[in-house]
């Protein structure tokens, strides 16, 4: 080897250890996925959207596909505050379209409680609010559910104003 391929090499080696130094400052590495189950009916199209957002939102999810009635009654949500599927996380019970951002806020809170619920299937929430709903989205709270039963508004979200 020249004395100039040498130092070309060297020159090169410089670059690239420059280069990667510079990057792994700024490399972000995304914490490792919060694990879920969800019972749910095998059919249903909404749960599955659902299940999608929240594994885009870092979560990973294992599903029951066995209907969630059963699941519900046994993890303590009352029938009032009922949806269409049921889930567990971190020991919270999960019920309806929770958004994952209310989710991730209570892991993160980590309040004493049940859980989260969003009764019935609101339009515009997440699950609910896929091209079939044109963009509409109704009014709907995001409910903190105590051990005892009673609740309180965890988040509330206003209608859209274009339908």
């Amino acid at each position: 080897m020249t004395l100039k391929m040498y130092s070309m090499t060297l020159k090169r080696r410089s670059l690239l250890l420059s280069l990667l130094a510079m990057s792994s400052g700024s490399i972000a590495v995304a914490p490792n996925p919060v694990p879920v189950k969800v019972w749910k009916d095998p059919n249903c199209g909404c749960c599955k959207d659902w299940i999608d957002h929240l594994q885009k939102n870092n979560f990973l999810v294992k599903v029951m596909d066995q209907g969630n009635t059963t699941a519900r009654a046994r993890l303590g949500m009352p029938q009032t505050f009922g949806s269409c599927h049921t889930a567990l996380i971190e020991g919270y019970v999960i019920e309806g379209h929770v958004p994952a951002s209310d989710i991730q806020l209570l892991l993160k809170e980590k309040p004493q409680a049940l859980g989260l619920a969003v009764p019935g299937m609101p339009i515009g929430s997440p699950g609910m609010d896929g091209p079939a709903y044109g963009g509409k989205r109704d009014a709907y709270q995001v409910l903190l559910i105590h051990k005892d039963g009673t609740s309180r508004v965890f988040r509330a979200y206003k209608p859209s104003t274009t339908a």
